[in-house]
This record gives C-alpha cells, sequence and structure tokens, in this order.
C-alpha cells in the first residue's frame, strides 16, 4: 500500500488537492471535500469529474442517507496505472510491474553480473519490461520507473559514481534511457536506500526511524529518519562498509584502503575464512548455503561477521537512534545467525535508553524488498502534485 507518511503537501490545483486528500484509501462524499477544501460545490463536483475520467478515483459505495437522495462517495484507484521498479544487484536484476497501490502484478528476475555494463543490463530491463507491459494489456499504465543500483548514486541526476563494483557505469544516465525508452519519468537511488523503503513501507509503516543495513557482496545501510531517507550531502550516507575496524590494517579492501568493515564481514571475506578452513565456497550464496546445511564453521564464520558488524552499528545506534535496525541480503537471510552476532555487541556494547526498545530483525521483505521500494519511489513521483495535474491535463485534452 501507498506509504501515508509521503503523501504530498496540498497544494496546487484543486484536481491536486482534492486526489491529495483522497490518497489516505477513505471514501468521501462531494460534500466532504468541499468542507475539507472550501471550495465551493459545484468546482469540486466539476473536479471530482476530471479525476474519475483520468481513472485516478472510483466511485464507491453511497454514504448513509440523511434524508433525500444518498449521495455517492469517491475514493483512490490505484489499479489503472502503474510503474516499473527495478533491483539491480551485484549478480543479479529483478524487475516487478506493480500498480498505484504498490501491489506487485507481475515480475521476473535473471542471474545477470552488473559487471557486464550497463548497455548489457539496461536492455534486458528495457526488454522485460515491455514484455511484463504488453502481458499486463493495459493501454497507457505505465507512469513512471523506478531503479535501484548496487553503488553510490548522485541523487540530483540518478547517475552512479565511482561505483566500485559496477565497471562501465561510473556517470552513465540510467535515467535517460530508460526515460528514452519507456516514455515516462525514470527515478534512480542506490539499491540499499531502495530496500530500507521497501522493508519500511510494506512491514514498519509506524516505525519513522529505521537503519536497513544489507550483507552481500558489499555491506551499505539504508537510513529512513524521520519517515525519510536520509542520503547526506553527496548522497553516501549509510555508507558503513568501509568504517575502519581496528586490528585489520593488513586486510586489504577493493576501495584501495586497509580494514574497512566490507574487508572483514562481507560475503567475500567470510568466503575467503572458511576456504581457508576446507569449506569449498566462493560468493555469498555458498555461505548462505553452507548455513542452511548445518555446517558448524559458517555459522561461526557468519556469526563472529555480525559481531563485528555490531560494533560499527553500536556507532550508529548512538548517532541515529533507530527504533528498528533490519539486516538483510543473502547470508542475513540464511538463519539467525548474523543477527545473534550483531544483537550480542550492540546490546553490550550501547547504552540502555538507546536499546530498551531497540529491535534487531532479520529482512521481512527477503527478495522483492527492492523491488518494492523501487516501486514506491516511482510512485510517489506518479502521484505528486505535478504528475497528477499531467495526468487530469491528458484526460480533459483528449476528451
Amino acid at each position: 500500500m501507498i506509504d501515508p507518511h509521503g503523501q504530498e503537501t496540498l497544494s496546487g490545483s484543486a484536481q491536486s488537492e482534492i486526489f491529495q486528500i483522497l490518497r489516505d484509501g477513505k471514501s468521501r462524499t462531494r460534500a466532504e471535500l468541499a468542507t475539507l477544501t472550501g471550495l465551493a460545490r459545484s468546482t469540486v463536483a466539476a473536479r471530482v469529474d476530471s479525476l474519475l475520467r483520468a481513472g485516478l478515483i472510483r466511485s464507491v459505495t453511497h454514504a448513509v442517507s440523511t434524508g433525500g437522495r444518498p449521495s455517492r462517495q469517491f475514493a483512490f484507484d490505484g489499479t489503472r496505472q502503474g510503474v516499473l521498479g527495478v533491483d539491480i544487484g551485484a549478480t543479479h536484476t529483478h524487475i516487478g510491474l506493480s500498480d498505484l497501490r504498490g501491489q506487485l502484478l507481475l515480475d521476473t528476475q535473471v542471474s545477470l553480473a552488473v559487471a557486464e555494463g550497463p548497455e548489457t543490463v539496461l536492455n534486458w530491463v528495457i526488454e522485460e519490461g515491455q514484455r511484463l507491459l504488453k502481458q499486463h494489456g493495459m493501454p497507457d499504465f505505465l507512469h513512471a520507473v523506478g531503479v535501484g543500483l548496487p553503488g553510490p548514486v548522485e541523487h540530483s541526476t540518478g547517475r552512479p559514481v565511482d561505483p566500485p563494483i559496477m565497471p562501465g557505469w561510473d556517470r552513465f544516465d540510467v535515467p535517460g534511457m530508460l526515460t528514452a525508452a519507456f516514455e515516462v519519468p525514470t527515478l534512480v537511488d542506490n539499491d540499499v536506500n531502495v530496500m530500507a523503503v521497501g522493508e519500511r513501507n510494506d512491514h514498519w509503516p509506524d516505525v519513522d526511524d529505521l537503519l536497513f543495513v544489507k550483507v552481500s557482496t558489499g555491506i551499505g545501510a539504508g537510513v529512513i529518519t524521520g519517515g525519510k531517507v536520509h542520503r547526506g550531502a553527496q548522497g553516501i550516507a549509510g555508507d558503513i562498509g568501509h568504517v575502519y575496524i581496528p586490528g585489520s590494517d593488513d586486510i586489504p579492501c577493493r576501495c584501495g584502503s586497509t580494514g574497512c568493515l566490507e574487508a572483514v564481514a562481507a560475503g567475500p571475506a567470510i568466503a575467503a575464512k572458511l576456504r581457508a578452513a576446507g569449506v569449498e565456497v566462493e560468493s555469498s550464496k555458498d555461505v548462505a548455503a553452507a548455513i542452511n546445511q548445518g555446517n558448524i564453521d559458517a555459522v561461526r564464520a557468519v556469526r563472529e561477521a555480525g559481531r563485528v558488524l555490531g560494533h560499527v552499528l553500536t556507532t550508529c545506534v548512538s548517532l541515529i537512534n533507530p527504533a528498528v535496525i533490519v539486516l538483510g541480503g543473502p547470508i542475513a537471510n540464511a538463519g539467525d545467525h548474523l543477527v545473534a552476532g550483531v544483537r550480542e555487541t550492540i546490546y553490550t556494547r550501547s547504552t540502555p535508553i538507546a536499546t530498551g526498545s531497540l529491535q534487531i530483525v532479520r529482512s521481512r521483505g527477503g527478495d522483492n524488498a527492492a523491488v518494492s521500494g523501487a516501486s514506491s519511489m516511482a510512485i510517489q513521483h506518479a502521484l505528486s502534485v505535478e504528475s497528477v495535474e499531467a495526468i487530469v491535463r491528458r484526460e480533459l485534452a483528449s476528451a
């Protein structure tokens, strides 16, 4: 469902004001809308008719009659338009078609390394996105595209900036290529920010301060404060994977430094330790599989990685004071061993007031969190005041 905390402040034209009121999902009569907006009933009636023709609202059950003919009620209808949510990971790409309520309708994914380059990956997104739209079969259904990328993203332009695991992607015009292909606006953000939005909207809608941590090929965090994503001055807030871990100076990191959290506790680092112990693993998924098979060395290595991660998150708890810390990614999702290690450190090292009601949990969204978050980002754009105005104008022009 749409996150009510993400609604726009009432402004703009009467169509937009009326629509933004109805976005909360409650049905209202024309008289109630007139009272809320201060507009004349005749003006409200005309605006409601425009929104009905545009497919943004629908007529629902009649209100209880107080004498005379019962009044019709109107409510948000998110079923006739939709968005594409795209999750591009280090080794996979997942794309989903959702309506404006956030309901996932169709999706597909493929094992495709981001290192194959932007043209290869984005051409697959275009082909599969167009296939999903054709399969859905509703003309003019698509209104926006949301994309999560596994690297730093300049939020103002949607372009990846110096992404360490994305050769050929630096400054590539991702929104430009997808906007040209789908002919709708494209919004791009870091994949962990997107996952944080999806997890919060779908499973923690009443939590305004949440930290989502993904442990996979790398380690990153999405920070939600006051109900909104916190990106920082350059858009790299939450880049905890390159925080220095004391005593790890001899461990090189792919960023060029040494002793980074990622180099010590991410999937490849855990796999390297297990190989040294004689366990045949290569990737984060292999580590997760070893845990699921009950390999004691894998369980111990992941729990220790959780303890190390917990030291960094202890600082985050003091700085951000989240109500919930969510751990995601293939290793976190393979049992509670990573979570247990994180809890052990945080509950030992943080102050009682910070941890008294703090929840540290595994991701409930799993593999769909990123697509859900990317879709939510696109939905918020599609339902903004400016976008609603454009939809209504197009409908009026074609009438």
